[in-house]
């Protein structure tokens, strides 16, 4: 997924984490969040009505390789 040149407006309550899990599939990419909208970065709740700026971020399609395998060894 690639966002670029949107912005966002945020409802009370939301989070850095909770708009990054919401528009891009993960919590991680809060940091990239914070990084485009500094002048937030110091919220950790948002009041609601705030504009945040989406930054593309390169979301790839197969994240699970980090994932545990769901078959025991024995069985495979």
């Amino acid at each position: 997924m690639e966002l670029s040149g949107y912005t966002y407006k945020c409802s009370a309550g939301e989070t850095f984490d909770s708009i990054a899990a919401d528009i891009y599939d993960d919590e991680k990419y809060a940091s990239e969040l914070m990084c485009a909208n500094p002048e937030h970065d110091r919220k950790l709740v948002f009041e609601g009505g705030e504009m945040l700026f989406l930054p593309m971020v390169d979301v790839p399609e197969d994240e699970d390789e980090d994932e545990l395998p769901t078959t025991p060894p024995w069985k495979e």
